[in-house]
């Protein structure tokens, strides 16, 4: 993203000149200094040749995509622009700060970078197709397992693989009620002069990241708010009020201030029902209970996990816990730091097959609070990597060794029909077969 709004200002400083050209597309001398900034920012050892040859392999994939007629739809491109916009208005602190720095009407801009994002988004097509949906099988697993030199072989990490059921606290119909009752009476008063919902943000809103501003959210994009609130947001016209409605954060009801083309300037004012301390400590019972019920031998806990869970993601998985981080079963206290640090203290203690007490946590998807009680499935101890202990890191090297090589197949066939034409001042080793044509 950051190599997106760096162009316009790097062509602005720099005089461009072509250095090569890919079928009938130019790489020039900015697209290589952004690059190299990219590189920078990623704390990446600064590569003159590896930007060059990303920057060829881009354009040859956008040269291919035309040939194979890849294509991605305006809604694809506006979308994906609004989404950037709104990322670079909210670093630049307002939209008014970012068309001051480029001298330019945000509308402006986003029609100077659309060419480029469309690029982007086609060659990205373009590529999952060269790669695909890669799924090796075990027998191929291990054979580039046995390619690993035995002393290239890296030290993993003292792992954890966890089960969990998590009980989060409800509110009673009661504070439901209280809240939406509470909130339609607001709305109705906004409705009677809409100049006082900035005041009756502030007074009411429960949403600390607007109270201050008065409800007031800017440049909003599609796919920044959850389903509900998106959806009732932009259907609104300017001026108009919502009615109250139901999210996973408690009740709102919106006023739309400003229509941007594909970002909305908004007011909301969001009101959570009241949870007392019974509400959120009858959670902490439901588990005991479910726990009860395991020790006894009533039900497993993969099967208590099925029915009583409420997390979605682990419960049809009999409470298996994902690393977000490696998309494996497997976490080493790192990983387990992410996720809640206090769980690591109580697993120390654990030996494998035992289940902890509820424990009090915080999601870190939306923030809420709930219980859960965590089952210690297995303890992998500090090892080199090998088959045993570590196929999936194995599968995704596998996975990752393949795709690399169906690149560089792709990139020797495809380069001999293309035309490729590079300046001389710029000519690298590269990584892959390239096959540049010859001077005029």
């Amino acid at each position: 993203m950051v190599l997106f709004l760096q162009k316009s200002n790097a062509q602005q400083q720099v005089l461009d000149k072509v250095i090569g050209v890919v079928g009938k597309y130019p790489v020039l001398y900015s697209d290589l200094q952004n690059a190299m900034v990219e590189q920078e920012k990623n704390e990446m050892p600064l590569d003159k040749c590896k930007a060059f040859e990303l920057l060829l392999f881009k354009k040859l994939l956008i040269a291919q995509a035309d040939r194979d007629s890849v294509v991605v739809g305006d809604q694809e491109v506006e979308t994906e622009l609004s989404r950037r916009m709104a990322y670079f208005i909210q670093q630049f602190g307002s939209e008014e700060k970012l068309e001051e720095f480029y001298g330019k009407r945000t509308n402006v801009l986003k029609d100077d970078f659309r060419p480029e994002v469309q690029e982007q988004l086609i060659a990205q097509k373009m590529q999952g197709r060269i790669t695909g949906d890669v799924k090796l099988s075990p027998a191929e697993v291990r054979l580039f397992y046995k390619t690993i030199p035995t002393d290239s072989l890296p030290l993993i990490n003292s792992e954890v693989e966890l089960q969990q059921i998590v009980k989060r606290p409800t509110f009673s119909e009661e504070a439901k009620k209280e809240a939406k009752d509470k909130l339609e009476e607001i709305r109705q008063e906004v409705i009677k002069d809409p100049s006082k919902m900035s005041f009756k943000a502030k007074l009411y809103t429960d949403d600390p990241g607007s109270k201050d501003a008065g409800g007031f959210i800017p440049n909003v994009a599609r796919g920044m708010m959850v389903p509900e609130f998106e959806a009732t947001a932009f259907k609104l016209k300017n001026g108009e009020i919502s009615n109250v409605f139901e999210t996973s954060y408690g009740y709102h009801f919106i006023m739309l201030e400003a229509r941007k083309g594909e970002l909305l300037d908004l007011r909301h004012i969001l009101v959570i029902p009241k949870m007392t301390n019974a509400d959120f400590f009858r959670s902490k019972q439901q588990l005991d209970t479910i726990l009860n019920k395991i020790n006894s031998g009533e039900v497993t806990f993969e099967e208590a996990a099925r029915r009583y869970s409420d997390d979605r993601d682990t419960k049809q998985n009999g409470g298996l816990m994902v690393n977000p981080a490696t998309a494996s079963t497997k976490f080493d206290n790192e990983d387990l730091s992410q996720v809640d640090e206090k769980i690591i203290v109580t697993l120390n203690a654990m030996k494998v097959g035992e289940i902890s007490k509820p424990m009090q946590f915080v999601s870190t998807v939306d923030g809420k609070p709930g219980f859960r009680i965590v089952k210690l499935k297995n303890r992998i101890d500090p090892h080199k990597l090998n088959m045993k202990d570590d196929y999936q890191k194995i599968s995704a090297m596998a996975t990752s060794d393949k795709n690399k090589k169906q690149v560089k197949d792709w990139i020797k066939k495809r380069s001999k029909i293309t035309y490729i034409k590079l300046d001389p001042e710029f000519k690298c080793k590269f990584e892959n077969d390239w096959f540049i044509s010859e001077a005029n």
